[in-house]
């Protein structure tokens, strides 16, 4: 699947260019009937708000993410709310904090369940998705996840890449790119979507006669990871990998930076935040490619989308706010295709969905696994404002024409 992917990047011309609408409406693919069965929940003819969660990190460490997912799924809910709302109901946006924690989480999504949902958005985090998930199913709620970790793969629908499509995308990078002979990796021990990335990585790059110097495990939260930088680049790799997300990837990208480490960073799709940015410093951020997805405005047709946000929130759209848009829009299709909020009629429309558009292009689901197929991972670097765009370097070296 990165092949095809990156097969899609050919001809890429930059930002706006031809290339990009190509790609993302080359996200389309024939997919068959069928999904995982979920419980039937009843909606009841009612004046109420349709009441939509968004669950993420509100708060933490990753607060940054589940903002910008918060604002996101707002702009969605206030657009539709303009046009008449959803069934001819207001929708409403229920915040649901999980802090990236999974105990948090699960505490948070019961209550939120207790309260009443006809849908949820989200969680990002796939160690909190893993308990959250399947309470929403048990309760009949159709969830529309950003996890990535192969795990909760058929656990409702994602537009967001998975495990199995970032790994093989990163090993592609690192060889074709990168030209590594050599690598370390350096992961969050304690998440799963790092354990499950790191491992794939691992086992991908080996096959691929890659040498992998250093399987070094991290945990979060720490101020500093000068010492792990050091032992792991001592054994000279081409390329030090931090499997991590943001706080501890930027951490690691200064270390790199201040010690001078002549191997090459780069960051994984856990660490793809503008967060990143600031927690490594500018200069160290520039250094070290971050494995992700388009910008909010690399996207082909975004301005209109880029300027909503900035009118209804006063400041540049957040890295997963086109995600967390486009999921709630994807959530609302499902609902006045199928005249309501029954799990098991919406996981039956869903499913098919082959085409449908919104902020991060088209969008064609794998049935059996409620996957978007292909996934639109990319490679990206800081710019001189500090924003995360496209790589044009690796974009030509997977074969693109940047002329």
């Amino acid at each position: 699947m990165a092949c095809q992917t990156l097969r899609l990047l050919k001809g890429w011309a930059g930002k706006g260019s031809e290339f990009m609408r190509t790609f993302l409406a080359s996200l389309v693919a024939v997919v068959s009937l069928g999904a995982v069965v979920m419980p039937t929940a009843v909606s009841a003819q009612t004046n109420d708000p349709v009441r939509i969660g968004l669950e993420a990190p509100l708060t933490g460490d990753q607060k940054s993410i589940g903002i910008g997912m918060l604002d996101g799924a707002k702009l969605a809910a206030s657009q539709m709310n303009a046009r008449g709302g959803l069934l001819g109901r207001k929708v409403e946006i229920v915040p649901i904090d999980d802090a990236a924690d999974p105990a948090t989480g699960k505490t948070a999504a019961t209550a939120a369940i207790a309260d009443g949902l006809d849908g949820v958005v989200g969680p990002y985090n796939s160690g909190v998705g893993a308990e959250t998930l399947p309470l929403y199913l048990a309760a009949g709620v159709v969830p529309i996840r950003l996890t990535s970790a192969d795990a909760t793969a058929g656990l409702g629908f994602t537009l967001q890449p998975m495990t199995s499509q970032i790994a093989p995308a990163a090993a592609d990078a690192l060889t074709k790119w990168a030209q590594a002979k050599s690598v370390a990796i350096i992961y969050d021990q304690s998440a799963l979507y790092t354990q499950s990335v790191s491992s794939q990585l691992q086992t991908l790059l080996q096959q691929g006669g890659v040498q992998v110097t250093a399987f070094q495990p991290i945990d979060p939260g720490a101020k500093s990871y000068d010492d792990v930088v050091k032992t792991v680049a001592a054994g000279n790799p081409d390329v030090i990998y931090a499997a991590t997300y943001y706080p501890e990837g930027g951490l690691i990208a200064k270390a790199m930076y201040d010690q001078k480490v002549s191997s090459k960073c780069v960051a994984d799709y856990g660490s793809y935040d503008s967060a990143f940015v600031t927690t490594a410093g500018k200069a160290a951020a520039k250094n070290c490619p971050v494995v992700g997805v388009p910008a909010p405005n690399d996207f082909a047709d975004s301005a209109t989308y880029v300027a909503a946000y900035r009118k209804q929130f006063g400041k540049a759209p957040g890295t997963w706010s086109p995600y967390a848009y486009d999921s709630v829009n994807f959530f609302a299709y499902g609902v006045r295709r199928t005249g309501g909020f029954d799990a098991a009629a919406l996981t039956k429309e869903l499913g098919t969905v082959n085409g449908w558009s919104g902020w991060t292009g088209y969008v064609t689901v794998e049935p059996s696994t409620g996957n978007r197929q292909p996934a639109t991972v990319v490679v990206t670097t800081t710019d001189a404002k500090g924003q995360l765009h496209i790589d044009a370097a690796w974009a030509k070296a997977v074969g693109a024409d940047t002329q």
